[in-house]
Formats: structure tokens, C-alpha cells, sequence
């Protein structure tokens, strides 16, 4: 064994095949990004599948450490923007043709990633019908809990009253906002000292979504940057379908519990 064998070198280093003709030295680029990309998403489902698992047997700690590492990985996402933001509208155009219907809209481990945060879709398993592999990563986690389904569990164990209807409520649908949870964050932030577990955990989920956020907006203004507003491959409406997803917010409750806070 040795460093190479370790890390599959081989076959990670031939995975790279630009398809345009003549190949524009510029495509690799692309490839590479996106590449790097797909890899750091599986270390994020790795983590925030754990983050559920420990959460659901009130680990707390531990998922507290894997919540910090999906932070950091998002925010060096989030800086890989900047080297494919090199990448001009001319230079893009003479290769784009080579995607032909491929799209970063199919990423099955992207969308994975927005079920486990809780924006579940069933109508989207459809389009990962003829990957099996893909779909059954998908079903098992539209059938699974949240993390936020799992935070709230353990907050009611706590003995934190959350309303019970979000407790018993049906997993495979999305989460929608929910005014009866905020008087329960609304408690925990009001005295952190006695539930600074809880309270820690709440800004921990945060943090993450922020560092999403901050990932799809960068993402949003390197495609506007490269296409401007034509439409994206594989038949997206490109910024427009990127900007609507920016109004996605997997905990809306832990934002309107700052309205509260101090008024």
C-alpha cells in the first residue's frame, strides 16, 4: 500500500475527459470544479447523515463537531467559485456545446443533501429514475427524518414543549414554517444559560444554513457572470431558477425567533 494505492490515483486522475473537438483547454477547468464539487458533497452527506443519526440518540456533542465540518466544507465551496469565475463567456461558449444536455441540476448528491436539510420533493425522484443507485439514495432519504425533525426530537426530549403535530408529522413532505415552534426556541434563547446545549445547537444549525446560502449566491452570480441571464444546460432557467432557490431556508423557525429576541 502506498499513497497512490491508497487514494486510488489511477482511476481518480483518468476521470477527467473533455468532450469538446478540438478540446478547449479551458474545459478541464470545468471538470475539475464540478468534480471536486460532487467530492465534497459526499463527505457532506456523510456528515449530516451522522448529524441526524446522533441527534436521534441525543449525542449531541458529536453532531454538533459534524455540523462545524459541513460549515467549513461549504465555505471552501464556496471559494472554488472563485477560480471557475475565470472562466469568461467567450472561453465557456467554445466548449458549452460539448455539455449537451448534462446539468448541475441533476446532481443527485446536491438534492440528497436538500432532503436531509428537509427540502423534500418526492415529483424530483423521477428524474433519477434510470440511476438506481441514485434513486434509491434519494427515496431512503425523502423516507428518513430531517435533521431539523431530528434536532426537534431531542428538544422534546429535552422537555422542551414542541407542539406535537410537528413531532408525529409526515417526513416525506417539506418542512413548512411552523409560529407555534417559535415561543419554544424563543424560551431556549431566552435563557441560554439553563439550555446553552440546545441554544449552542440552534446557532450551530444556522451557521450552516448561512454557509449554504452564501454558496448558492455565489454559485448564482458565477453563472451570471458566465451566461449572463441565457438559459443554463439540460434545459434550466439558469440565475432565475438560481435565485428562487436563494428563498429556500431549511430552519425559517430560528430566523423569526430573532424578532422576538429582546423586543
Amino acid at each position: 500500500m502506498d499513497y497512490g494505492d491508497y487514494l486510488d490515483l489511477d482511476r481518480l486522475l483518468s476521470a477527467q475527459h473533455p468532450r469538446s473537438q478540438p478540446v478547449h483547454p479551458d474545459e478541464l477547468l470545468f471538470i475539475v470544479q464540478h468534480q471536486t464539487t460532487e467530492l465534497w458533497f459526499t463527505l457532506v452527506l456523510h456528515e449530516l447523515t451522522a448529524v441526524r443519526d446522533l441527534l436521534l440518540d441525543d449525542e449531541v456533542r458529536r453532531a454538533r463537531k459534524s455540523l462545524a465540518r459541513v460549515k467549513h466544507i461549504f465555505r471552501t465551496l464556496t471559494e472554488q467559485w472563485s477560480v471557475l469565475a475565470t472562466l469568461t463567456p467567450s472561453e465557456y461558449a467554445q466548449f458549452r456545446g460539448a455539455l449537451g444536455s448534462a446539468s448541475g441540476l441533476q446532481s443527485h448528491q446536491y438534492r440528497t443533501i436538500e432532503f436531509v436539510l428537509g427540502n423534500k420533493d418526492r415529483r424530483a425522484l423521477s428524474r433519477y429514475e434510470p440511476d438506481s443507485r441514485a434513486h434509491a439514495q434519494l427515496s431512503a432519504a425523502l423516507a428518513a427524518p430531517s435533521v431539523y425533525d431530528a434536532f426537534l426530537g431531542h428538544l422534546a426530549r429535552l422537555g422542551h414543549a414542541v407542539p406535537a403535530h410537528l413531532l408525529e408529522r409526515d417526513v416525506t413532505q417539506p418542512w413548512t414554517e411552523s409560529d407555534d415552534l417559535v415561543p419554544v426556541l424563543a424560551g431556549i434563547y431566552g435563557d441560554t444559560d439553563e439550555h446553552w446545549s440546545a441554544y449552542a445547537t440552534c446557532e450551530d444549525l444556522v451557521d450552516l444554513e448561512d454557509a449554504v446560502q452564501v454558496w448558492r449566491f455565489r454559485h448564482l452570480r458565477t453563472v451570471q457572470r458566465t451566461i449572463g441571464f441565457k438559459s443554463g444546460t439540460g434545459g434550466s432557467s439558469g440565475v432565475s431558477f438560481l435565485q428562487r432557490a436563494l428563498d429556500v431556508t431549511f430552519f425559517p423557525e430560528l430566523y423569526a425567533v430573532r424578532s422576538r429576541i429582546g423586543a
